[in-house]
């Protein structure tokens, strides 16, 4: 397994949401705002299975990488899934719960990081 920075995780991670055609994702870098992580990506889903789909993406790509899951939250629900890959935290949401949550705006000091080359 290659060594990866978690700039570099956390834009597979966007990535791998995105084939399952996750929407309005955002890399959002928390360094210097939280200590909770380096980086959050946060997205949503149209419906519970395509939340579910694209956790099931994210942790597939990375356990490809060598890279496990350290905990995870709200799978089976498909309303708001928390994956916990230390410095790395993915939220993906189910679109009624992302607008009705806003982490954006909660973590609005944080900078948006362009995840697509």
């Amino acid at each position: 397994m290659k060594e990866i920075n978690t700039e570099e995780l956390a834009k597979k991670v966007a990535e791998a949401a995105d084939d399952k055609k996750a929407e309005n994702i955002k890399v959002l870098d928390m360094r210097g705002v939280s200590i909770l992580a380096d980086y959050f990506i946060i997205c949503s889903g149209a419906a519970d299975t395509q939340v579910r789909a694209i956790i099931n993406s994210v942790e597939d790509v990375l356990e490809d990488e060598g890279i496990y899951v350290k905990n995870k939250e709200g799978i089976d629900e498909g309303r708001w899934a928390v994956l916990d890959y230390a410095d790395v935290i993915v939220h993906v949401f189910h679109k009624d719960e992302r607008d009705h949550y806003q982490l954006e705006k909660l973590w609005g000091d944080a900078k948006e990081v362009n995840w697509q080359n």
